[in-house]
């Protein structure tokens, strides 16, 4: 009799185990692309931040993007513009950006009518661009808080509204340039790899040697 309790409890065990490890495969596996494409829209508040120095050169004007001390943006800038100089920092750990002025400080921001303003304070969402590489190599800044409006200059390197801006309009392509002078850091200035080498113990040896016998 206890045989066949002990048995039938063995069974079920058997049974529930296999249940459980059925539920686990049919599990589907995570989705990294979704998981990835929701925290990018989160600013990130505990990771280090990248700040990057470059020139945004506008595909239509042939200029470069430049922020003004009256707050007002546009694509005039020439090659090394004392105003040319923007300073972006990561805001997430995706392709979130807040840009802004090296020299006056005001960051580039969208407001609802979709004109760029300078702003002191760029902690809002309407300061935020995400970088979009395109297919031409031309990189395209969409809002974070107005989705589909891009970051756009005419021929004379005007802003354009947001509102009429699309992906693949040529208003909407820049290009990313060092400021004037300065160069890219050469792989001789990194300091160089070391490698470290740990010699066998005795032990190791004789375990190999033995192994091989």
């Amino acid at each position: 009799m206890r045989a066949s309790r002990s048995r039938l409890s063995y069974l079920l065990l058997r049974l529930l185990a296999f249940c459980y490890f059925a539920q686990v495969t049919n599990q589907s596996p995570p989705n990294f692309t979704q998981h990835v494409s929701e925290q990018s829209k989160v600013t990130d508040r505990v990771s280090r931040r990248l700040v990057r120095i470059y020139q945004l050169y506008s595909r239509t004007s042939g200029k470069h993007v430049q922020v003004l001390p009256n707050k007002k943006i546009n694509a005039m800038a020439e090659d090394g513009g004392v105003h040319a100089k923007l300073i972006v920092e990561t805001d997430t750990f995706g392709s979130r950006v807040r840009i802004k002025g090296a020299e006056t400080g005001f960051y580039i921001c969208m407001n609802k009518r979709g004109k760029l303003i300078g702003k002191k304070n760029g902690h809002g969402r309407d300061c935020i661009f995400t970088e979009i590489v395109l297919e031409n190599n031309y990189t395209a800044l969409r809002n974070a808080r107005y989705e589909g409006w891009y970051m756009a200059f005419t021929r004379r390197g005007r802003p354009r509204k947001g509102s009429r801006t699309r992906q693949h309009q040529r208003e909407v392509h820049f290009m990313k340039r060092l400021p004037k002078g300065q160069q890219p850091t050469h792989p001789s200035h990194h300091r160089p790899f070391d490698f470290i080498h740990y010699p066998f113990s005795h032990r190791t040896k004789r375990t190999r040697y033995s192994s091989k016998r």
